[in-house]
């Protein structure tokens, strides 16, 4: 496509050989939030991958899906005529959750090179948790379902590798790591199922809440996101809330489709950026060993503190400190959260009466918004930092060589 729609997302560097910039996803201007994560393959799938694989990675596809689809039902069609066209390159088995305004769609993509998927819609009345991705039973007898889709061959291929005869067919089993739900799966999903049965139902602080847990979340999430599933009366006033970093050591801020920029400190930096180690940032280097050795990062960023760098720190103070120190850190994180909804409903409401004559202006309301409050949360982490670092330091810590982490079920 010449043009493509208008999207948030973030881009990370590196993950098993995946060229960067990556994304697992984001949100587009017709309401698609799209995200990705692992659905682990069974292993006969994952030894038949060609070695010189072919074909838009997960990566790509999340991307290519944020960039054009209008729907999440456009998404997975999207994605399975790119995969039918193009093929795809794995690194064992991929799964995305397509969500806009009035459903969700779950779709699998199986390793093993033969264009095997799968997907599954879900309700408004549904809770899932992709981590990883499932989809179990599916009606190989009824086609045309309204619920379920899949690639044509899906079935004959596993009766072709013996996998499959008659009767039910559990794509996970059949497929998959055939170990049904994960016990951190099916601990959030009960805990939201509770939630979602209170007559209030299920609002932002819930989402928060799961996507915050440290019996979910630490140090191997790359970042939180929640996405709210709204119809604003104009594009630029769909949004997300962001957290650099895993959410137990970062407090969520609003983000919005209509801004241009944010602060040099949530941009790239050299911190975690595959590459850097060997580059500097003085162009001299370049006259002699070529344009590899200057770093790709922007000086001015790079002046910038880096968001991702204090909330890492963070984390770390907060393991070595413990659960007690944990809960004080997220209770503040919960406080300001609740003050912030307020002030972004706000926001929003002045920004929907401007949006209908003056777009432009509208979107200055929110970008001042998103940038003022993305640097105060970082001021606010810096400063539990500190509080933290000269209490270890008063009362002394052990440093042992095994990294300490909090009781996570996955």
């Amino acid at each position: 496509m010449a043009n493509t729609f208008r999207h948030i997302r973030v881009s990370y560097s590196y993950f098993l050989g995946v060229p960067a910039p990556i994304t697992n996803g984001g949100l587009n201007e017709h309401g698609v939030a799209v995200r990705d994560v692992w659905s682990t393959s069974r292993p006969e799938l994952k030894a038949m991958t060609p070695k010189d694989q072919q074909g838009p990675n997960y990566s790509d596809l999340a991307r290519l899906a944020l960039e054009r689809a209008t729907s999440a039902r456009h998404a997975v069609d999207l994605v399975a005529e790119l995969i039918a066209k193009h093929g795809e390159s794995t690194y064992g088995g991929n799964s995305h959750l397509f969500a806009d305004a009035d459903e969700a769609w779950v779709m699998i993509q199986f390793a093993g090179g033969q264009g095997l998927w799968v997907a599954e819609r879900l309700g408004a009345d549904s809770i899932r948790a992709s981590r990883p991705g499932y989809v179990f039973e599916i009606p190989v007898e009824q086609k045309n379902h309204p619920d379920f889709l899949w690639c044509p061959h899906l079935v004959s291929f596993a009766r072709e590798m013996d996998w499959y005869d008659e009767g039910k067919f559990d794509v996970n089993a059949v497929f998959g790591d055939g170990k049904g739900r994960w016990d951190g799966i099916k601990w959030i999903e009960a805990e939201m199922q509770a939630r979602a049965a209170r007559p209030e139902k299920i609002g932002l602080a819930d989402v928060i809440w799961a996507v915050r847990s440290p019996r979910l979340t630490g140090d191997t999430a790359g970042y939180g996101q929640v996405v709210p599933l709204a119809d604003p009366i104009a594009r630029d006033l769909r949004m997300l809330w962001h957290a650099p970093v895993g959410a137990i050591a970062a407090p969520f801020a609003p983000v919005f489709l209509g801004q241009d920029q944010v602060p040099p400190e949530f941009g790239k930096h050299r911190y975690l950026t595959v590459g850097e180690s060997h580059r500097f940032m003085d162009m001299r280097k370049a006259l002699v060993q070529g344009s590899d050795v200057v770093s790709g990062v922007r000086q001015t960023d790079e002046a910038a503190r880096s968001a991702v760098f204090e909330c890492k720190r963070l984390m770390y103070l907060l393991q070595i400190s413990g659960v007690d120190r944990l809960k004080q850190v997220i209770a503040v994180f919960e406080a300001r959260e609740t003050m912030l909804a307020g002030k972004v409903e706000r926001a929003v409401e002045i920004a929907t009466k401007l949006a209908s004559s003056e777009v432009k202006d509208a979107c200055s309301i929110l970008e001042y918004l998103s940038q003022v409050e993305l640097k105060a949360g970082l001021d606010l982490v810096v400063a539990l930092s500190g509080g933290l670092e000269a209490e270890l330091k008063a009362y002394g810590v052990s440093s042992g060589v095994e990294p300490v982490s909090f009781d996570q079920i996955w």
